[in-house]
């Protein structure tokens, strides 16, 4: 179907379409690869094919010749070049929203790891504070901490939160299947209204809640009691099956309805 002509040339939808397909796959792109050293490679692999084509149109026949011998190696040179941006893409890819309709057991064994993590602390004493992302950003606040960027696991948890561990004191951040960041340090909540009895880990989670969309799961040393901040909003002293079915609600997820503590 004809929505409009430019000229002769009919657009139709087909065409628009194509248009935002192609729009959107080259803002990904830049998202993806703007302050790396790749982009200024493929700025540079730009210049290149632009000045290939101005040498065929002013006839520059020397300068042609050696921009057509080198042009067949230029797919291979870009994949070497780009492999670690190449497979960024991919995992992005993997991790887009659309294809979370398709497949959410990763993101159910995610969940499953956090609960069994903020059990085995709970029942071992240890505090915890687990920072999940949804959709705002919080690059600032895992800025603050070390950086980790390792797949999330139930013992990694506990090793991180075991007393005496360099990286126990201060949130840990979750996004997706990984740990971010640990020691990282929140924003306390100004909140005048809340319980004078509430401990650091309990209002700095409040606070990161009321500035962003982030899930917070914490655990008291003090009473060995699991809480879970959102909005500005605290649930204290809730079981690891609750903790389970609000995670499922909160991320979106289908979850099984089976809980399995560990020791």
């Amino acid at each position: 179907m004809t929505l409009f002509k430019i000229g002769f040339l009919p657009v139709t939808v087909i065409d628009v379409l194509d248009i935002l397909v192609v729009a959107f796959i080259f803002y990904e792109l830049f998202i993806l690869m703007r302050d790396t050293r790749a982009f200024q490679m493929l700025i540079g692999l730009l210049m290149l094919f632009v000045a290939s084509v101005l040498a065929q149109v002013l006839q520059m026949e020397g300068a042609s010749w050696l921009f057509s011998t080198i042009q067949t190696v230029w797919v291979i040179a870009f994949v070497i070049l780009f492999q670690p941006e190449l497979r960024r893409i991919l995992i992005h890819i993997g991790q887009s929203r659309i294809v979370r309709l398709f497949y959410r057991g990763s993101e159910s064994r995610v969940i499953d790891e956090i609960v069994k993590g903020a059990t085995m602390l709970s029942e071992r004493g240890y505090g915890g504070l687990m920072v999940i992302t949804r959709d705002t950003g919080i690059a600032a606040i895992i800025e603050t901490g070390t950086k980790i960027r390792a797949e999330i696991s139930a013992p990694l948890i506990v090793t991180i939160f075991t007393p005496r561990s360099p990286l126990h004191d201060g949130a840990m951040i979750i996004h997706d299947e990984i740990v971010e960041a640990a020691k990282c340090i929140l924003p306390l909540s100004e909140n005048p209204d809340l319980d004078p009895t509430l401990g650091t880990r309990h209002r700095a989670a409040l606070g990161l809640s009321e500035e962003s969309d982030a899930v917070i799961v914490i655990v008291s040393e003090e009473t060995q009691t699991i809480s879970l901040a959102v909005a500005g909003i605290l649930e204290r002293n809730i079981t690891p099956q609750v903790l389970r079915k609000r995670l499922g609600v909160l991320l979106g997820m289908k979850l099984s309805q089976s809980v399995k503590r560990e020791t």
